[in-house]
């Protein structure tokens, strides 16, 4: 019998402060980089990883307990690989933290807001939406599908997580039967809502990307959620949930993710296509000759059916946010429409704010964001998708047709520069005001030039060292002209 050699003793208080020392500081340099101005998005596994997420739920659930007695939360996830390690280890967070977490399991963006709006509670969904498959993030709500931002909880998020206890192994399962009276509700009321179910005659390409869009698909339209399937045709593309993406990124926004639902519309003749994003918030749509169509153009018919709708149940003179961003034919629908027009901020938790404030019926963005008095103030994709479909069935134009109306300017797109120092490339911007032709100067987000039938804005992100610069014009020339002329400027100095 060989001799036994010294035994590692246990650890002393020295080395347990080292040891919380090292992940104090492994968690404050994750959370620098992961935590956003409206969610938390990073790099796996460098920037997020279980035990990050870990801290990052203990520190949701105590924020949400001091700014709103919430005790409380409800947890969904997309389709990544990390997703359910991570909605499990933000779920023991919760409850390693004396709260309560009911987690829902797989379900889109959407959902998760609709259930935090049905159910009264806090709502954190694990997704990196459209970003690449090595990421993961976190989206959170407050009690109803409220807007959460830096300034209205994520920074004492950020301030508390890396304090949070280390993981201590407990594990909570999904509720089910919770997760099913989500899903059949908010089934019922995207339905309610748009009479989607009552279509016919339509035939509809939906490019899921191989997100979570591909789920709704047979819950929406199909007899998934147990109600009858829709009086329409419906063709999935890329509807298998991966969350390694593997025919393209679920990244609308990128023309060439575009492609295949372009062509599937055009050789199936199909009525209309709708491509969604990876957590299926957002919904982009292509008509029935394979072009895009402008998130403003859908935005705007949208929000026209939603002044009539709300001056029908007796509001004199609805309010209909739309951000900067989005073109100028949405106000002038908006005022045409009989309702109220406020220009905004981007960003999804600031609207959210304002729609609760203002009590708008309708809000839109340029990036295909589309949010519902109806819905919690929150955006849906789906819902969005769905009043498209109904307002195409209504009327005897094709799809290109029924949008022209809302599309009479021309935009140049978003274009981004990588700057060293995007304050500075600001203030400098704005004292070129003198180089455009006559305008208002403003600073609403970044700094805006606005003429009679033009608007330059240039603003700069939230996350990167970027700067944002969009154009819109009355015609192609002018829209190119301006354009060049901004884009010269930020391009020199960068």
């Amino acid at each position: 019998m060989s001799e036994a050699g010294p035994q590692p003793s246990a650890p002393g208080p020295t080395a347990s402060l080292a040891a919380d020392s090292e992940l104090t500081h492994a968690r404050v340099t994750a959370l620098a980089a992961a935590v956003g101005a409206y969610d938390i998005r990073g790099r796996i596994p460098d920037q997020l990883n279980e035990d990050i997420v870990f801290s990052l739920g203990w520190a949701t659930a105590t924020t949400m307990a001091e700014l709103h007695t919430a005790s409380e939360i409800v947890i969904g996830h997309d389709m990544r690989p990390s997703s359910p390690g991570f909605a499990r280890a933000f779920c023991a967070g919760v409850e390693s933290a004396g709260s309560t977490a009911t987690l829902l399991g797989l379900c889109s963006t959407d959902q998760l807001y609709f259930a935090s709006g049905i159910f009264g509670l806090t709502g954190a969904m694990i997704t990196a939406s459209h970003n690449p498959a090595d990421y993961n993030g976190i989206k959170i709500c407050g009690p109803h599908a409220a807007g959460v931002s830096l300034e209205s909880g994520l920074s004492r998020v950020q301030e508390l997580a890396p304090a949070a206890p280390a993981a201590d192994g407990r594990t909570v399962a999904a509720d089910a039967r919770t997760a099913a009276i989500m899903r059949k509700r908010y089934v019922r009321r995207v339905r309610e809502l748009t009479r989607v179910d009552e279509v016919t005659g339509l035939k509809v390409v939906l490019d899921a990307g191989n997100g979570m869009a591909g789920r709704l698909l047979g819950e929406v339209f199909g007899t998934d959620a147990g109600d009858d399937r829709v009086p329409f045709e419906v063709i999935g593309l890329f509807t298998e949930l991966d969350g390694t993406f593997p025919n393209h990124e679920a990244n609308p926004l990128r023309p060439e993710n575009l492609v295949d639902a372009a062509h599937a519309v055009v050789d199936a003749g199909a009525d209309l296509g709708l491509v969604f994003d990876g957590d299926a918030d957002r919904c982009f749509f292509i008509d029935e000759t394979g072009a895009t169509m402008s998130a403003s153009a859908v935005g705007a018919l949208v929000a026209e059916r939603e002044i009539a709708r709300a001056r029908s149940e007796g509001t004199e003179r609805p309010t209909v946010i739309h951000n900067l961003i989005t073109s100028r034919s949405v106000p002038e629908t908006i005022i045409a429409a009989g309702g109220r027009p406020l220009r905004s901020k981007v960003g999804h938790s600031g609207i959210k704010t304002l729609m609760r404030e203002t009590g708008a019926v309708f809000a839109c963005e340029h990036s295909a964001h589309f949010y519902f008095e109806e819905f919690f103030g929150a955006d849906s994709g789906m819902l969005a998708a769905c009043h498209l479909i109904a307002a195409l069935a209504e009327s005897a134009a094709p799809a290109s047709r029924l949008v022209a109306d809302y599309d009479r300017f021309v935009q140049s797109g978003e274009i981004n520069f990588t700057v060293a120092d995007p304050d500075a490339v600001l203030a400098e911007f704005a004292a070129q005001a003198g180089q455009f032709p006559p305008h208002t100067v403003e600073d609403l987000d970044g700094i805006g030039f606005l003429g009679e039938d033009w608007w330059v804005n240039l603003r700069k992100s939230n996350t990167e060292p970027l700067v944002r610069l969009n154009v819109e014009a009355a015609d192609e020339a002018q829209m190119k002209a301006l354009t060049r002329r901004a884009g010269d400027f930020v391009t020199a100095r960068g």
